[in-house]
C-alpha cells in the first residue's frame, strides 16, 4: 500500500515542503531514498523502537520510503514523525483521510516522545502559502507556529497522541496566539533606559543621531567611561519594529534555534554582542550545514563589537560586504543561501593598548608609534562604513554623584521616530533606501545640497582639521539626519558643524594622523 505524508525542510530562512512516500510490499528490507543525510537514515532505528515501545506494530515487510523532491538534501531528525506516521498509515494502523491536510514534524525518542525542533516559523509560513490545513508538531514549538494565522496548530507530546488524533480517538485543542496582542504587549518592554546614564550628553546626542539616520557608530574612550552601558541602551531609542520586521527577525532566530519555549514572536530589536574571539563563520554565518551568523541574528537591530581592535583582522574584513549590501551570501558547491544582514554596527575601543591616550587626568604609557599601530588594526575600508566617530570622556565625580535625572529613552525615541517618518517619505520611490545612512551618490546630490556658508565651513574643516576625502559624504549624511531631527528642510551650517565634530579618527594629529 502506498501512502503520502508531508514534512518540511529549511534552506536559508525559507522552507520547502517535502513529500514522504511510503510503500509497503513483499520482502523484509527497509529502503530510504531521496538524498537523506545520516540523521535521516538513522530514523529507522528510532521509529522501530518507538513503535514497539508504544504497542504499535512495525511491519515485517519491505518498506520503501521516498523523500521528494529527490534532488534536495534532507537534513536533521525532524522527519522521524512523518515517516513513522506514513509507515503506520501504509500498514493500516492510522487512517489516511487527514494526512494530506497536515505538515507533520518531529524527532522521535525511543519511548515515543517527540522532541522540539528549530526553524518552525518559516515552515509554518510555507504551509500556509501552500494551502495546508494545519501542522502537527512538538508541543514546545506550537506557540511559535501559531504566529502564522490560518493554520490549525496541533501540539503533541508523543507518538500515541498523533495516532489517536488522526484516528479520531482523541481531540487536541489547537494552539492559538493573538498575534496583534502578542506584538503590542512586548513592543516597549525594556530592562534598560537612557535615564540610567549620568552625564555623557554628547554621547547620547550621537546615539540619537545614529538611531534617527541608521548610522554606524564607533566609540573611542578609556576603560570605564560607559561605552558598553550606552551601547546596550541604543535599541531602546530605535523605532519600534513593524510586524513585517518582527516576522522576518523571528524567522532568522527560529532557523538558528534561538527561540525560547515561551517566546512566540521577536518584538524587540535584537542586540548581539559577540566575543572578540569569534570566528569568521560564526560572525557571518555558514558551516557545513549553513546557519545564520551573528550579523544575521542582529538583523533589524544592533551588532555591538566591544574592544574592536582585538577582533581578528579577517573577522572584521568579512563585514565589509554585508555592511554595504545588507545581506550575506553563503555559497557551497551545490547551493547558495542568502541571509538578511540589515543591522546597525556599534563598535567600541580603547584609544590605545593601555587605554589612556588623550585622557584628561591619566598619562598614556604606550611607547612611540604604539597608538597608531593599535588603531591600524582597523582597516580604512571598514572605517569608511562608519559614519560617527565619537570620543567618550570619563565623567566627573560631580556628574556621577549629583547629576539630575535626564530624559529617558521614550522621549528620545519619539524624536527618532519623527525623523524616520520624514526619511520614509523622502525615499519612498527609492527601493532599498530607508534611512539617510543608505543614501546613494544620486541621493546625496539631490537631498544634501548646502549653501555658501556651509560650503565655506566644510572646506575649512577639510583643510584645517585634515579630514579625509571619505569623510565628506559621511558628514553630509549625518548633517542631513541632524537637519531632519530639527525638522529643517535644508542642511544649514550649524548642522554641518555638529556633523564635523563626529569625525574624530579623521582629524589631523589624532593618534598620529598626519
Amino acid at each position: 500500500m502506498l501512502v503520502k505524508t508531508f514534512g518540511s525542510a529549511v534552506f536559508g530562512i525559507d522552507a520547502t515542503t517535502i513529500t514522504i512516500e511510503v510503500n509497503i510490499g513483499i520482502g523484509v528490507n527497509f529502503f530510504l531514498v531521496g538524498l537523506p543525510d545520516n540523521a535521516v537514515k538513522e530514523s529507522q532505528q528510532r521509529i522501530k523502537a518507538a513503535l514497539k515501545n508504544n504497542n504499535l506494530k512495525y511491519p515485517g515487510k519491505e518498506i520503501t520510503v521516498n523523500m521528494a523532491p529527490a534532488d534536495i538534501r534532507k537534513e536533521g531528525s525532524t522527519f522521524d514523525l512523518p515517516i513513522a506516521i506514513g509507515i503506520l498509515a501504509a500498514s493500516e494502523q492510522v487512517l489516511c483521510e487527514q494526512l494530506e491536510d497536515y505538515i507533520i514534524l518531529g524527532e522521535l525518542s525511543l519511548d515515543g516522545n517527540i522532541q522540539p525542533m528549530k526553524g518552525i516559523l518559516p515552515i509554518a509560513i510555507k504551509a500556509n502559502q501552500e494551502g495546508f490545513k494545519g501542522i502537527i508538531l512538538p508541543k514546545a514549538n506550537a506557540i511559535e507556529a501559531a504566529i502564522v494565522g490560518g493554520l490549525k496548530i496541533i501540539g503533541v507530546d508523543n507518538l500515541v497522541q498523533v495516532v489517536e488524533y488522526l484516528n479520531h480517538q482523541r481531540d487536541i485543542a489547537p494552539t492559538f496566539v493573538d498575534i496583534e496582542a502578542e506584538f503590542q504587549k512586548k513592543l516597549d518592554l525594556f530592562e534598560v533606559d537612557f535615564r540610567d546614564v549620568k552625564g555623557q550628553a554628547n554621547i547620547k546626542r550621537s546615539f540619537e543621531i545614529a538611531a534617527a539616520g541608521g548610522h554606524n557608530v564607533i566609540l573611542i574612550g578609556p576603560p570605564g567611561a560607559g561605552k558598553s552601558m550606552l551601547a546596550k541602551r541604543l535599541p531602546t531609542i530605535l523605532p519600534p519594529m513593524t510586524m513585517s520586521e518582527s516576522l522576518e527577525t523571528t524567522k532568522i532566530h527560529s532557523v538558528a534555534g534561538k527561540m525560547g519555549k515561551e517566546i512566540g514572536l521577536v518584538t524587540q530589536r535584537p542586540f548581539r554582542k559577540p566575543h572578540h574571539t569569534i570566528s569568521d563563520v560564526a560572525l557571518v554565518g555558514g558551516g557545513t550545514y549553513p546557519q545564520p551568523g551573528e550579523i544575521s541574528l542582529a538583523h533589524n537591530g544592533v551588532l555591538f563589537l566591544d574592544e574592536l581592535p582585538e577582533y581578528k583582522r579577517t573577522v572584521l574584513e568579512v563585514m565589509r560586504q554585508p555592511l554595504e549590501d545588507r545581506t550575506v551570501t553563503i555559497s557551497r558547491a551545490k547551493f547558495t543561501v542568502d541571509y538578511p544582514a540589515g543591522f546597525m554596527l556599534i563598535a567600541a575601543m580603547n584609544p590605545c593598548p593601555c587605554g589612556y591616550y588623550n585622557h584628561p587626568d591619566k598619562a598614556c604609557s604606550c611607547g612611540p608609534g604604539i597608538v597608531q599601530k593599535y588603531l591600524n588594526k582597523i582597516s580604512g575600508p571598514l572605517l569608511d562604513r562608519i559614519d560617527l566617530h565619537v570620543e567618550v570622556t570619563p565623567i566627573s565625580y560631580d556628574e556621577l554623584a549629583f547629576h539630575q535625572p535626564d530624559e529617558g529613552s521614550k522621549e528620545i525615541r519619539d524624536r527618532v521616530v519623527e525623523a524616520r517618518l520624514v526619511q520614509e517619505k523622502r525615499y519612498k520611490l527609492d527601493d532599498g533606501v530607508h534611512c539617510n545612512a543608505q543614501m546613494s551618490t544620486k541621493n546625496l546630490h539631490e537631498f544634501c545640497q548646502i549653501d555658501e556658508a556651509g560650503n565655506v565651513l566644510l572646506k575649512r574643516a577639510m583643510d584645517s582639521l585634515g579630514l579625509s576625502a571619505r569623510a565628506y559624504d559621511r558628514i553630509l549624511k549625518v548633517a542631513r539626519t541632524i537637519a531632519d531631527l530639527e525638522k529643517a528642510e535644508k542642511i544649514e551650517a550649524r548642522h554641518l558643524g555638529e556633523a564635523i565634530q563626529f569625525r574624530s579618527l579623521d582629524r589631523e594629529g589624532w593618534a598620529g594622523n598626519n
